[in-house]
């Protein structure tokens, strides 16, 4: 058996000497290399701003938005949407781990894959259900995990819809325990989204003396008011720059851009201080029109670019769960079935 590239550059059909998340066509082959796990996938978590594209395009019909799916998956060998460039993740059951790798997983482990879809060999066998409400995807299918791809263990004690949910978002809410600073004002857009709630809850708990919620959605801030997390809850546009800033007064010290449709950038930047700190998560963001937005505004904000990856921001985000019932409860009206 054959030892691939630990980046999984031997998975790239075209172009050749691109790695697996820029290039445009993986080998999807549930063949696994010596230092590859084969992981049969029960559901796709599509990435927000992904699943909000595919859903537009075809007038939210869940037959239509599995038949796009698909036919990305089929094109590409992963599923990395045309449009926004982002995938997702996945959870599944092990089927064989490669004996070139160190690791403690074993045939028949349930894990959540912690790379995302845009980079992961991925073959759609069938779709069995569409849940818009929650960009989650059912299929029978295979999903190839590379030596350096990192997962977590799914966990007894959590749902899997609702662990696979937020761990979809958990490099955010570690990001955001890393930056908050005792006593600072943080501004949330897209605060009473799925990222937005476990991003409140983790500044105020960082000990942010002003946190504000600023959601399109007034049920969805209805809900973030239910947890109470943040300090102020503002109901807007966030593409409407000048509304947003005027909305917050005093400027955030740290802005999370959560929001899943582009156009969002000059908010964020406007509504924070100079020398402040402005974290892009949304894969909707163009990072052009943020550094020349920052620019043509003469704001010397910094901006991190949203890097789902952050050491133990699994571990961390499925804490939070067991340690909040308020958090725990909301999430689990929106992310566990109610039979």
């Amino acid at each position: 058996m054959a030892t691939g590239c630990s980046y999984g550059t031997h998975r790239v059909l075209e172009p050749q000497g691109a790695l697996p998340q820029p290039a445009w066509r993986l080998d999807n082959t549930p063949e696994p290399f010596d230092n590859e796990i084969l992981v049969d996938v029960e559901t796709l978590n599509v990435d927000s701003a992904s699943f909000h594209q595919i859903s537009e395009s075809v007038g939210g019909d869940p037959d239509r938005i599995a038949q796009a799916i698909q036919e990305i998956v089929t094109q590409r060998g992963k599923l990395q949407n045309p449009v926004t460039g982002s995938g997702g993740m996945l959870i599944g059951r092990v089927r064989y781990v490669g004996p070139g790798l160190q690791t403690d997983l074993k045939p028949g482990d349930r894990i959540a894959t912690l790379v995302s879809l845009s980079l992961t060999p991925l073959k759609i066998d069938a779709v069995h259900a569409v849940r818009p409400a929650t960009d989650q995807v059912d299929i029978t299918g295979t999903a190839i995990l590379f030596e350096t791809g990192i997962y977590a263990k799914m966990p007894a004690d959590i749902p899997d819809t609702l662990a696979l949910a937020v761990l979809d978002v958990c490099g955010a809410p570690a990001q955001t325990a890393r930056l908050t600073k005792p006593g600072s004002t943080v501004l949330i857009l897209g605060g009473a989204g799925k990222s937005g709630l476990l991003c409140s809850y983790v500044a105020k708990r960082a000990g942010a003396a002003r946190v504000i919620a600023f959601d399109y959605s007034e049920t969805s801030l209805e809900r973030a008011r239910r947890l109470g997390a943040a300090d102020e809850f503002i109901q807007g546009d966030a593409r409407d720059a000048l509304a947003v800033m005027r909305a917050v007064g005093e400027k955030a010290d740290l802005t999370l851009s959560l929001v899943n449709l582009p156009g969002a950038e000059l908010a964020a930047i406007l509504a924070t201080k100079p020398h402040g700190m402005v974290y892009f998560f949304s894969m909707a963001t163009s990072f052009t029109a943020a550094a020349l937005g920052a620019e043509g505004v003469g704001s010397p904000v910094d901006m991190l670019v949203g890097n789902g990856y952050y050491p133990g921001h699994a571990d961390l985000t499925l804490e939070l769960l067991r340690e909040s019932p308020k958090l725990r409860a909301l999430f689990e009206e929106l992310y566990v079935p109610q039979r």
